[in-house]
């Protein structure tokens, strides 16, 4: 979907359309969920501080965010999309997976059916007449180019990457736009002088290796356009977390200790909701200056409670200098339903683990 949350916002209040709005919390610490596309013409973007956005753009409208809206909204999306294909994997309230290999437009007679593009632009169109709102949609033979492809003529987009262009397609591409090139791996690149999918391309797989451990099969395999992940319909829970920025930095002692402890209790109550079993804790601290590290350690048994986790928060919490750093944010997940190495867990310094909002919405 097309600044979804942001869209919404415009769609049902009309005072607001053609106007640069923010979705999020207007507070010192709020941060933007979504931008509308007048917004982000002055640079206003989602994750960014509201603080930072308002000065960015001082005609900015900050507007609460409605989650059980945008909930109501996702579900017709979804209606939809079932019109077409059961095999669906939702990536977000507003973004989804769909595989139409085989799907209900085929006739059973002769086993001929609509074409994913057509398929793509006719949800496209119904999306717009049943819920008033664009979407931009990604068709390719892959998960990792159909995404690519549906964020490249945003908004009301559509790309369809054949597989006969895909290598020239990926060859120009940007690093940062590869699936799991963050900031500090896209800098790592850099410093190696991959700056194009082409530049990846040409480097060996055990150099790739090397720098970004099991990442480096995915970027092989990404920069010769394979990804031969299949589209899940039934996703598995694969982490519980919280986290929550403070209204001021924290850097005493007790302080952090408090909110420590508070955020075990709330991470405590998500596992026993979603009924989670993992056996790795991971830390997440955000300092004034917006670095932000992980720490993690994996134990051989389940974690659930106060009592399990909270030592291992604070032992992981021992490793982070915050005195002369203060702490702006502070998160708490729990992943890893089996055991796993040490080595294998090496991906999570680069923060894999998603972070719910806190409070939860």
């Amino acid at each position: 979907m097309d600044q979804f949350f942001a869209a919404v916002e415009q769609r049902d209040n009309p005072e607001l359309k053609g106007k640069p709005i923010a979705v999020g919390h207007d507070a010192e610490r709020g941060v933007v969920s979504t931008a509308s596309y007048e917004a982000r013409r002055f640079g206003v973007h989602s994750a960014q501080s509201i603080q930072v956005a308002k000065r960015l753009c001082p005609q900015l409208i900050i507007v609460e965010p409605h989650f059980q809206r945008y909930k109501e909204v996702s579900a017709q999306l979804h209606e939809i999309f079932h019109d077409y294909t059961d095999l669906i994997e939702p990536i977000s309230l507003d973004e989804a997976f769909l595989d139409v290999t085989e799907n209900k437009t085929m006739v059973s007679t002769n086993r001929q059916g609509k074409y994913a593009m057509d398929i793509a632009r006719e949800i496209k169109q119904r999306i717009r007449k049943t819920t008033g709102l664009t979407a931009s949609a990604g068709v390719s033979y892959c998960k990792f180019l159909a995404k690519i492809a549906s964020d490249w003529r945003k908004p009301d987009g559509l790309t369809v990457i054949h597989p006969d262009r895909a290598l020239d397609f990926i060859a120009q591409l940007k690093v940062e736009k590869i699936w799991g090139v963050g900031q500090k791996t896209a800098e790592k690149m850099h410093r190696m002088g991959i700056f194009t999918g082409q530049e990846l391309r040409n480097m060996s797989l055990t150099r790739l290796t090397q720098e970004f451990g099991k990442m480096g099969q995915v970027f092989y395999d990404f920069s010769r356009g394979i990804d031969n992940r299949p589209v899940i319909s039934e996703w598995e829970r694969k982490s519980v977390s919280c986290e929550q920025t403070f209204e001021s930095d924290i850097s005493e002692n007790s302080a952090v200790t408090i909110y420590l402890y508070h955020t075990v209790l709330e991470l405590v109550r998500r596992i026993e909701k979603n009924d989670f079993e993992g056996r790795t804790l991971t830390l997440k601290v955000k300092f004034l200056d917006f670095q932000q590290i992980t720490r993690s350690i994996t134990v051989d048994h389940i974690l659930r409670t106060k009592d399990e986790i909270l030592p291992l928060a604070k032992q992981l919490m021992q490793s982070v200098e915050f005195h002369s750093h203060p702490i702006r944010l502070l998160g708490l997940g729990v992943s890893n339903q089996k055991s796993a190495t040490a080595q294998e867990q090496q991906p999570w310094v680069e923060l894999e683990l998603e972070f719910e909002p806190w409070p939860e919405v």
